[in-house]
């Protein structure tokens, strides 16, 4: 993805959010929060936020709301010619077939570099598009079945937050598009930009866990949630100790199964994943910002060895420790392609 501007200090990033007639304000809000504002953040990228309406006409164009109101904008399908990155917050209820002259331009867009992101429903237009054909991709949990029969050449997950293929990304349902565009932040610009604009959002930089939480049902407010959520920030605080299951579960005050059973409800991880993940996410925190060595990071983070970071860091990010630093610390906010 190459940035449109001929100011190389700090080049303009053109994001196109598109907007139809019965979009929910939400939806619409979450790429324009997180991109469109500027949070008086050092060192912010200069996005360059359109809100599109699907019209190819010139004139201004004005898009009803579900929420009873509209909005105006200048800017139609035309902007998508210039757009590095193109959000589709949402799509209808209906999951109606999107016009062919959109499509048309989602595939001209993709073909030139642009990067596509399908919030929620957002997903199912680019698999009208073809664009995810032969791809793995998820959307809202209530949806997955009628995603799947649509679109059987498609592997959907249902339980991950967002998938990203560099080139096109999906997320889950209503919030998870605020964790969908905080990771394209911190994927593309690095973990502290988007950790001070979630800071300013209030909220989470990285969300663990996927749908299988929120699926079911709500979880009911238990005395042990209280107790599980104390073990949880102390595991948190003492990631570089070993943490056997039988010790969790006595911290807890419960059986081994049960305090399994329950921490899965809570986290939609298991313990093992759990800790792998949070380990992880320490040791690049510490690769972004620290210049301690590999082995320093391995221990710290809580690994047997050097060796067993190394394996699991390329196992879940396709990436060496190594390779990773040089690409954070190299530079930090980087403009073009991630």
């Amino acid at each position: 993805m190459s940035p449109t501007s001929s100011n190389s200090l700090n080049p303009s990033i053109n994001i196109a959010v598109l907007a139809f007639d019965g979009i929910s304000p939400f939806h619409l809000s979450v790429p324009c929060l997180v991109f469109g504002e500027r949070h008086g953040i050092l060192n912010q990228p200069n996005f360059q936020i359109k809100v599109c309406a699907l019209s190819t006409a010139r004139a201004p164009h004005t898009v009803q709301t579900s929420a009873g109101f509209s909005i105006t904008t200048k800017y139609g399908l035309r902007a998508l010619q210039r757009a590095d990155i193109i959000v589709l917050p949402s799509w209808s209820d209906d999951l109606a077939m999107p016009p062919e002259y959109l499509l048309q331009a989602l595939r001209k867009a993709h073909g030139r570099g642009a990067r596509l992101v399908g919030l929620c429903l957002g997903a199912f237009v680019l698999a009208y598009a073809g664009l995810l054909d032969g791809r793995s991709a998820t959307t809202h949990w209530a949806l997955a079945d009628e995603f799947t029969a649509r679109f059987p050449q498609i592997s959907l997950d249902p339980n991950v937050l967002y998938l990203d293929h560099g080139d096109l990304i999906t997320s889950a349902g209503t919030a998870a598009g605020i964790d969908c565009c905080l990771h394209l932040l911190r994927s593309q610009y690095g973990s502290e930009l988007a950790t001070d604009v979630a800071r300013r959002l209030v909220v989470a930089p990285h969300r663990q866990g996927g749908q299988a939480q929120y699926i079911a049902h709500p979880l009911p407010v238990l005395a042990s949630d209280t107790r599980l959520s104390k073990v949880l920030e102390w595991m948190l605080a003492h990631l570089s100790e070993s943490q056997s299951l039988d010790q969790l579960a006595q911290r807890a005050l419960m059986s081994r199964r049960s305090f399994t059973r329950n921490f899965q409800k809570l986290t939609g991880s298991t313990v093992g994943d759990w800790l792998l993940h949070q380990r992880l996410n320490l040791a690049q925190r510490q690769l972004e910002t620290s210049q301690h060595s590999i082995e320093q990071i391995a221990h710290d983070s809580g690994f047997a060895s050097a060796l067993v970071f190394r394996r699991h860091f390329a196992q879940q990010l396709q990436t060496s420790p190594s390779a990773y630093r040089r690409e954070f610390q190299g530079a930090k906010f980087k403009r073009g392609s991630a």
